[in-house]
């Protein structure tokens, strides 16, 4: 049995900010890193985010989401493993 790659999801919430999605990416970047999904939603009071990555390094996601839990504005912060986006699609 092939074991399919394992997605990052890292699950943010924070306050809403003009410049706070940019903030958030920039870790990945740095680490030439592309998500593979990204989704924000704005309630009433703050944002939810989700951004996920395939194939992502235990040890590189570990200091992805140290980055993002020193953004300003972020309040939590839920890194998990996840089937692949590309399984989760076909299903």
């Amino acid at each position: 049995m092939l074991s399919s790659p394992l997605t990052t999801r890292f699950d943010l919430r924070a306050e809403p900010s003009p410049g706070l999605l940019p903030r958030l990416l920039q870790p990945f970047a740095k680490r030439d890193v592309t998500p593979d999904f990204f989704q924000a939603r704005q309630g009433a009071e703050e944002m939810e985010i989700t951004i996920a990555c395939d194939d992502l390094e235990p040890g590189v996601a570990a200091l992805i989401a140290g980055n993002l839990g020193q953004v300003i504005g972020v309040s939590r912060i839920v890194v998990t493993p996840a089937e692949s986006l590309s399984r989760q699609q076909a299903g």
